[in-house]
């Protein structure tokens, strides 16, 4: 169900809706660019240099945007922009969704069903690109929900560019569907484990976006 966000603050640049844990990456791009095109009348090495800095600039407001979502009904939503990489089903019986996401998505994730959060577990490991097999050993951060349909497994796994996951919710928190719950930097991948039971409604090469599309189906 639709809910009101009620984490911590965003960061913010000039009016622009930034994702939490942004700044470290974004305001000394943005000092850049600023300081390059303040000196670029007066100088061919700040000229030159204001260009790339500014385009690198936009492309980062672009990459730690965090646009408002109304929030789909179901039983489980997406909880990443991307596209679906894999569906394959586990030994347990559960279902594996994999969803790829690309410098171009928005890489904040979402809760996928409401509940509590049981476990936020970080996991240190490569950086091979996500689309890649091998990626399943990179550095990850496993979640747990205690939700109505049991226990929900969610991984978040950095890609080749990224270099830290950045969750926003502590274990033991209460989350409600479709709320925040952490950023993963740059190219990445996000996997989500369905009980037993619950089938699939969505389809490899379909594309997501996290809190509206529907993976599962009644």
């Amino acid at each position: 169900m639709p809910h009101s966000q009620t984490s911590a603050p965003r960061d913010s640049l000039a009016g622009v809706r930034l994702a939490r844990g942004a700044s470290p990456w974004l305001l000394p791009t943005v000092a850049t660019a600023a300081l390059s095109l303040a000196k670029a009348r007066r100088s061919k090495g700040a000229a030159a240099v204001a260009v790339p800095a500014t385009a690198l600039a936009a492309g980062m407001l672009w990459f730690f945007r965090d646009p408002k979502r109304e929030i789909t009904q179901g039983r489980v939503i997406s909880p990443a922009d991307g596209v679906v990489q894999s569906i394959m089903p586990w030994k347990d019986g559960r279902t594996r969704v994999a969803i790829f996401m690309s410098p171009l998505n928005v890489h904040v994730n979402r809760a996928p069903l409401a509940g509590t959060v049981t476990s936020v577990e970080h996991i240190p490991g490569g950086f091979v690109p996500a689309f890649n097999k091998e990626s399943e050993n990179n550095e990850r951060v496993v979640w747990h929900f205690d939700t109505e349909l049991g226990d929900i497994e969610m991984i978040q796994i950095a890609g080749a560019v990224a270099r830290r996951i950045v969750p926003y919710v502590p274990q033991g928190t209460k989350v409600e569907q479709g709320e925040r719950i952490g950023l993963i930097r740059f190219g990445s991948r996000v996997d989500i484990y369905l009980p037993e039971g619950v089938e699939v409604d969505v389809e490899v090469g379909q594309k997501t976006v996290a809190g509206v599309t529907r993976i599962d189906r009644d």
